[in-house]
């Protein structure tokens, strides 16, 4: 059955990809080559291969055991000399501890008993997979595609909703202590931060402050459950907060995001409206989208020419004004459960009745211990890309009593002094960046390849001017913004920029949004990539995202002619005012 599934998969490959190094890579592998089998023999003589008489193994069986314990790197290699196997199938063994791709465990998922629960036999499956180098395909690596290569199939042996409901509960319990409504003691006496590193402390009039508004633009209800619309004005950046916490909007919607969702561990049923999205090849090749992707697909490089001094001495007051880093220190709460009134009460905490609570400084610098070291400077350096020379400098330079905050918390310490250090950097950045245009181009690869998968009525659309034959969208905000760009006469085509398309800059990769090419006539901008913003009047760019944009900006510049055009905005109405005549 795996060889016949194989074959047609390959066969599809090779119509819809045409990719000749890759398909003679798999056509030098015959196809009972390269699959291989593991298949343990339990105390009762169960599950086990049919060829092998009772404890007794083959050189197959061995084979395939080496690959997956001791040889992984064989299985990684991609030269068919050394090993042509590429998936192995295990039965009743290693359900635990490998750790390679392309192994699969073959496993009956049993109805919820008492001695294994659903939780464990699916975390048992899923694995973040690695590429042949070894990589690991994490969200570091693969950014938001990662959901979309590192998917665990489950086939449920009960019905899917009695399955969701059964995984979710036991999710539920496992993080029982995380609140379930949003209440004003949520938010009360907890400490906030800033993108400066300043702190406040919410008090009793604050907390009071923020439910009011949580109350007013319905984001809970009666209950305190946040509702769709926190959710949506969230994705679209379009949240409005207390004015008491103005500033400290980030770390009040962390606490928020602390609530137990049971929507967010919700297994996705296959069986349901899920798209995966097609390119549209006669789009694709169309004189539109080629004038659009001919003029907007150049990479370039940057230079940025600062002066280090500058930005070490700028890096140095930022540090001495705004560095503030907490003391660690142990909290002891004394109390008593008198009576128990209800299930809830007692999963939420109200049944504890605090009496009374100490707080315990930490009376030792962290740093005097022998048992625990920090490579300070060699943290920074990874965090801000600075040369060792120079975080040297800024450290050497900071006042006694700043430095002094590294003894009682490290951790934090390099994380906030990394932060502010790298906003000096991005404002040098803006000040200082130059793009030049470079000889090699994204092929369309970047829209062939890909995975895109999402959910209709949820996540994805169908769509008619959209290179794609649905659209995925982040919010509430992109969805609106592409259904008025597959309906207005002036729009040629349009794609949403998978993430392989991105401009590089010096505080990361960045991903514009939407590439637009507009019928000649009304318009005078004939193309245009924009980022759409949910609410920009509302909503302050955090300064290394107005980096990128900044970069965004200067790349294009570099790279097209002045009828390709570069912009923030926040609806399909502020674009047609930059493009109209």
């Amino acid at each position: 059955m795996f060889e016949q599934e194989y074959a047609d998969v390959v066969g599809n490959l090779q119509r819809e990809f045409g990719d000749d190094e890759y398909m003679q890579y798999l056509a030098s592998i015959p196809v009972e080559k390269t699959h291989a089998g593991y298949f343990s023999i339990d105390k009762k003589g169960r599950m086990i291969n049919s060829k092998v008489g009772r404890k007794e193994t083959t050189s197959d069986d061995i084979d395939a055991y080496d690959l997956i314990m001791k040889n992984k790197e064989l299985l990684l290699d991609r030269d068919p000399k050394r090993s042509p196997v590429r998936f192995i199938f295990s039965h009743s063994a290693l359900r635990e501890g490998w750790d390679n791709p392309n192994v699969f465990q073959i496993c009956t998922l049993k109805s919820s008993s008492s001695e294994i629960r659903k939780r464990q036999e699916v975390g048992r499956g899923m694995r973040l997979c690695v590429n042949q180098d070894g990589e690991r395909m994490d969200a570091g690596v693969l950014g938001n595609d990662v959901q979309n290569v590192n998917v665990l199939t489950v086939i449920a042996s009960e019905s899917y909703e009695s399955f969701a409901k059964g995984l979710q509960s036991e999710i539920a319990e496992d993080i029982a202590d995380r609140p379930r409504a949003v209440t004003r003691d949520l938010f009360l006496n907890r400490v906030v931060t800033d993108d400066h590193g300043n702190e406040m402390v919410i008090d009793s009039d604050t907390a009071s402050a923020i439910m009011y508004e949580m109350t007013v633009n319905r984001y809970v209800d009666r209950k305190g459950v946040l509702t769709d619309k926190y959710y949506e004005d969230k994705a679209n950046g379009e949240l409005k907060m207390a004015e008491e916490v103005k500033g400290f909007e980030a770390a009040v919607v962390d606490i928020i995001d602390s609530i137990y969702d049971p929507k967010a561990m919700k297994p996705e049923n296959a069986r349901s409206n899920n798209v995966e999205l097609q390119v549209d090849e006669e789009k694709l090749n169309s004189k539109e989208f080629k004038a659009l992707w001919s003029r907007i697909n150049a990479k370039s490089v940057y230079v940025v020419d600062f002066d280090t001094d500058e930005l070490v001495r700028k890096s140095i007051a930022a540090l001495d004004s705004r560095l503030r880093v907490a003391k660690i220190y142990f909290k002891v709460e004394s109390g008593s459960m008198v009576e128990i009134q209800s299930k809830e009460q007692l999963r939420s905490g109200a049944a504890f009745v605090r009496e009374s609570s100490s707080t315990f400084g930490i009376k030792q610098a962290i740093v005097a211990s022998k048992s625990v070291t920090y490579d300070l400077v060699g943290r920074i350096v990874e965090s801000t890309g600075l040369t060792r020379k120079a975080v040297i400098q800024i450290l050497i330079g900071i006042n006694k009593a700043t430095f002094d905050q590294f003894k009682y918390n490290p951790e934090e310490f390099i994380l906030k002094a990394s932060q502010l250090i790298n906003d000096e950097k991005a404002t040098a950045i803006i000040e200082h960046i130059t793009y030049s245009v470079m000889d090699d181009r994204y092929g369309t690869d970047v829209f062939t390849e890909p995975t895109i998968k999402g959910k209709l009525g949820t996540n994805a659309m169908k769509a008619k001017k959209h290179l794609y034959d649905h659209i995925v969208y982040d919010s509430t905000n992109e969805r609106d913004f592409a259904t008025e760009l597959d309906t207005n006469t002036d729009v040629a085509v349009y794609v949403k920029l998978p993430d392989g398309f991105y401009i590089s800059t010096p505080v990361g990769h960045y991903n514009p949004d939407w590439a637009i090419a507009f019928y000649e006539g009304s318009v005078k901008h004939i193309y245009f990539v924009a980022e759409t913003k949910g609410s920009m009047s509302s909503m302050q760019l955090r300064l290394i995202e107005e980096s990128k944009i900044h970069c965004a900006r200067e790349h294009f510049k570099a790279i097209s002619s002045d009828n390709v055009v570069y912009d923030v905005v926040d609806s399909y109405k502020s674009l047609m005012e930059k493009v109209m005549k």
